[in-house]
């Protein structure tokens, strides 16, 4: 910035910005137009602030920190007497196709105040070329803008034949409010925020605008898989099964053989888990197929022989933990042997199959025929779906309210908050029951020698998969359900779970890739990983334990199912989010990752209660590669 130029300019990575004293964009055309731009193109017209209804006052004006961000300090308007009721820090950055921004607001005065804040954006995708002023004038009579709003933000597209730019805005906190202009010709839209600042206290406002130049694919632009991305992958695959080793744990198999299991993970599940340790040796099973043997092994020799009603047990059921504690062996906790999971015993179907397929050996799933057949019958009686249609779990007072991965009190709600009651039916377990049938009618036509009851767990899986499609897809927003509640409501708030539906195969095609493209989209993909919970919602809170946060083995699964449905642009998107959160984690994914958006901070935000390591976190990367090698990308 100069006396006769008050602008200030930021460059890196092939991105540009040119900004005013109080960092606004404007949409000037001439000798120095002002933007966002990358690849010759503006990928921000506008960018404009206003303070309680007023344009602010400029205290510092914008000056390069560097040659990529910049800071000044605003903020509304004030006399001696009536200073200003707070200051607005506001830092600007701009690096490989992003510009970001972080507003910082400290209440000046001892009483708490409201701050309002307006931005005003477009974005006009004008080629640069356009903006020089030299008379020139380049027809676009099929050239089509369009903008979206999202719950965190907006979308901007621009189409042309088969030129599509893109530009993303996220924003954390999300808006109160998204106003268009009263002309109806302009995509100018106009977020606004109440922000409360305690007294003498702070609050944040996190922006990130991703630009996406042509040629853009229809799906969210690919973060193609390079071979330094296949070099990060390779190292957090290692360190990944070298945490496996630090968790494996020595227990009892089903013929009372010493069996080498991994357990969920340290601190707090140094143990043998149900759903855990399935998912993880499923992970695993191209590269450690013996991981899986003893798994299954392990869970069948605890699996369920009888009632209890303290613990859960039922006959057939697969076990949700084991613990060897001094409270769990005088059954002051019901985490002895407690059966609280209504995912493990299909789970444990799923991996039986999978074993057999993967080593075409047999004597595994000959070995455990009956405690399979004993699973499917849990599943038909006890687990639901006989009575209702579905795998369903009631509410457990002295255990888990929730019974499915999400089981933190809350985590099954509907989008005001308010948690489903039982008997409750998640998404996630009828896909997983939908695999199990399907898959033990091919063991029990290839390996049991029994093609009348591989006939009749067909016809199981078929009716159900029908059913699932008529209860559980929501039209409107054309996404799946959560669950459904004991009254056969459906359990509207959008969640990741509907992306294990993917990999279970209970979708048809078309639904699925609507499903996984669903979940690339910024509300969900924080850019490091897939939220729990989309953001925008009343229920959201990225540091929730489930409730938008975003877990690694969660987007493992989805994954392998983004693979399964030919999603590879989206699947090659996710791991290279996933794989760059390990590397700022020294190639280690924590169990959990707080769901703050890729650009608000520069490395991913761990969950602050996270396991590490944690089993099934630590196979995720392996998860990916297998999915990225079915999809035909360097891993």
């Amino acid at each position: 910035m100069t006396p006769a130029d008050p602008h200030v300019q930021l460059v890196r990575d092939a991105t540009f910005a040119r900004l005013d004293a109080t960092g606004g964009i404007t949409g000037v055309r001439g000798t120095a137009p002002d933007g966002v731009f990358a690849r010759d193109g503006r990928h921000l017209s506008r960018w404009q602030l206003t303070v309680d209804g007023g344009h602010p006052t400029v205290l510092v004006p914008a000056s390069r920190e560097d040659d990529h961000a910049t800071e000044c300090v605003l903020t509304p308007k004030g006399t001696r007497d009536a200073p200003p009721a707070y200051t607005v820090f506001r830092q600007q950055s701009v690096a490989a196709g992003e510009f970001t921004e972080h507003l910082r607001l400290v209440n000046n005065r001892p009483d708490a105040v409201t701050a309002r804040l307006e931005l005003t954006v477009d974005c006009d995708f004008a080629d640069l070329f356009e903006l020089r002023a030299d008379d020139r004038d380049y027809p676009k009579p099929d050239g089509r803008r369009e903008v979206r709003t999202l719950p965190e933000g907006l979308v901007y597209d621009y189409r042309r034949a088969d030129w599509h730019a893109r530009t993303t805005l996220t924003c954390q906190p999300a808006p109160d409010g998204i106003a268009a202009e009263p002309d109806a010709g302009t995509t100018a839209r106009t977020l606004t925020w109440e922000l409360d600042l305690a007294g003498h206290g702070e609050a944040e406002l996190h922006l990130t605008v991703r630009a996406d130049p042509s040629p853009l694919p229809s799906a969210p632009a690919a973060r193609r898989t390079t071979p330094e991305a296949a070099d990060d992958l390779s190292l957090a695959c290692e360190r990944g099964l070298a945490d496996i080793d630090l968790l494996t744990i020595a227990v009892e198999g089903v013929d009372g053989e010493q069996v080498r299991v991994p357990a969920a993970g340290i601190p707090w599940f140094l143990t043998l888990f149900g759903r855990d340790s399935l998912l993880t040796s499923y992970f695993l099973l191209p590269y450690r197929p013996g991981t899986a043997a003893a798994t299954l092994s392990a869970l069948a020799a605890v699996q369920g022989t009888r009632y209890d009603d303290f613990s859960g047990e039922q006959p057939g059921r697969i076990v949700h933990e084991t613990r060897q504690g001094e409270l769990a062996h005088f059954r002051q906790v019901p985490y002895g042997r407690y059966y609280g999971a209504v995912d493990a015993t299909p789970l444990f179907l799923v991996l039986l199959h999978a074993h057999h397929e993967t080593t075409g050996d047999p004597a595994l799933a000959a070995r455990l025929e009956q405690h399979a057949r004993r699973a499917v019958d849990w599943m038909l009686t006890d687990g639901g779906l006989g009575e209702h249609g579905y795998l369903v779990y009631t509410p457990d007072p002295n255990g888990l309210v929730n019974q499915n991965w999400k089981d933190s009190a809350g985590a099954i709600c509907f989008t005001d908050g308010t948690q489903a009651k039982g008997p409750i039916a998640v998404c996630e377990a009828q896909g997983y029951a939908y695999d199990a049938l399907v898959r033990t009618a091919e063991l029990s036509e290839k390996v049991w020698g029994d093609p009348e009851y591989a006939t009749q767990l067909r016809s199981l899986a078929s009716e159900l998969r029908q059913r699932f499609a008529d209860d559980f897809w929501m039209p409107g927003p054309g996404f799946p359900a959560l669950a459904l509640d004991g009254d056969g409501r459906q359990v509207d708030a959008p969640a990741s779970d509907a992306g294990h539906l993917l990999w279970s195969g209970i979708l048809d095609d078309d639904r699925a890739r609507r499903v996984g493209r669903r979940l690339l989209e910024p509300d969900f993909f924080s850019g490091w990983a897939i939220r729990t919970l989309a953001a925008g919602r009343r229920p959201y809170h990225p540091l929730s334990y489930h409730r938008g946060s975003a877990w690694p083995h969660d987007n493992a699964v989805i994954a392998l199912g983004l693979a399964r449905h030919g999603l590879h642009d989206e699947l090659r998107t996710l791991a290279e989010g996933l794989t760059t959160a390990a590397t700022h984690h020294g190639h280690r994914l924590p169990e959990v990752l707080a769901g703050y958006a890729r650009g608000s901070t520069s490395t991913p935000v761990p969950y602050p209660h996270s396991c590490s390591p944690q089993a099934w976190a630590a196979a995720t990367p392996l998860a990916l590669r297998t999915a990225l090698r079915q999809a035909g990308g360097v891993a």
